[in-house]
């Protein structure tokens, strides 16, 4: 039987992302304030695409991207930067690409948004959708036309979610989480989905529809029951100084996928999307902050050489994470983090 052409698909809309940091509170009206670093870099469903590939999974993409400057900058970074695969992706003339402003302050954000309706529904890219070992899927009010047609081929897919702008949060978006190996909603959006108050509750309520459910709860860590195996877990978050939580839950994903192709028990797994989700929550801008293996390694030495010193929750986090010694690529993977994707000569954010 022939390889898969990918480890993960996905499919969604590219952003081109400007970040300005380090303001003192959002502007009001008739003001102008100093933002003290700027970045720009793929954005939307960039993020998860290229934490997939930093850490080192054949990621293709389906995404439009127009023919203007903005364009011309996400292929390219995408492609050439971040090695992720356009071959499923379309340019096309005509058509802004959308553009998102993030405001952080105070480690939290604001975005504002211009985009136009897409010439081309992003869906039909994969209508045949090529074989890849696992799929991430955003799930709306109707199901992704290759999502079925996926599933069918035996390819892992993985679901998410997003704010509901309506407050309704229809049940007919859970219906479609029988086509899904896995479910990573937030707490808010699993207890929204569910209708219960609390998410542990939410947890067990979405594991009767669907093997894998992931609940994160932010600075609560994540929980999840993987009815496969029959393991339940509950892995703390990791404490850091928390700068820019942009892309956070896409990272969080990316390393999911990646432990689970690699068949690790799902505490594991857990603790890895922790670890990821928390390095890039440190540096500023989604794709940006994505962390790759040599990043990880330099966090796993730290923490081994702080608890050789003697630090007790150095030692708890260097066995917590021991089972990453044997996964680390060999040789001396670089750092990626604060990565060069700007638009500008040089990128300070």
């Amino acid at each position: 039987m022939n390889a898969p052409d990918f480890d993960v698909i996905m499919q969604g809309t590219v952003f081109f992302d400007v970040v300005l940091t380090g303001l003192p509170a959002l502007p009001t009206q008739g003001t102008e304030l100093p933002a003290e670093g700027m970045g720009s870099c793929p954005g939307g469903i960039a993020n998860l695409a290229v934490a997939a590939s930093r850490l080192g999974l054949r990621t293709g993409l389906a995404a439009v991207f127009g023919d203007d400057v903005y364009g011309d900058f996400l292929w390219r970074t995408l492609d050439e930067q971040e090695g992720v695969n356009l071959s499923h992706s379309r340019r096309v003339a005509d058509w802004h690409s959308p553009v998102t402003v993030s405001l952080a302050v105070h480690r939290d954000r604001a975005m504002i948004t211009h985009s136009h309706p897409s010439p081309i529904p992003a869906s039909t890219l994969l209508a045949d959708p090529p074989s890849a070992h696992a799929g991430v899927v955003h799930l709306g009010e109707e199901p992704e036309p290759w999502v079925s047609t996926a599933s069918g081929r035996g390819m892992l897919l993985f679901g998410d979610v997003g704010w509901d702008p309506s407050q309704q949060w229809s049940g007919a978006v859970l219906e479609q989480l029988g086509q899904l190996h896995a479910f990573l909603p937030n707490s808010t959006e699993a207890m929204a989905y569910t209708r219960t108050d609390d998410p542990r509750a939410a947890l067990l309520q979405l594991a009767d529809s669907v093997p894998v459910v992931v609940v994160t709860c932010g600075g609560q860590g994540s929980i999840a029951i993987d009815s496969i195996s029959g393991e339940e877990e509950w892995v703390p978050s990791l404490p850091v100084n928390a700068v820019d939580a942009t892309g956070a839950g896409d990272v969080f994903a990316a390393a999911f996928v990646l432990g689970t192709l690699r068949t690790w028990p799902l505490r594991n797994r857990l603790a890895f999307a922790n670890l990821c989700a928390a390095l890039s929550v440190q540096q500023v801008g989604g794709s940006l902050a994505a962390p790759g293996w040599g990043d990880i390694a330099d966090w796993l030495d730290a923490v081994q050489l702080q608890a050789a010193a003697g630090s007790r929750a150095a030692g708890v986090l260097a066995h917590s994470y021991a089972f990453l010694a044997g996964c680390i690529p060999a040789g001396r993977a670089p750092a990626v983090r604060r990565a060069s994707a700007t638009i500008a000569r040089t990128s300070d954010a």
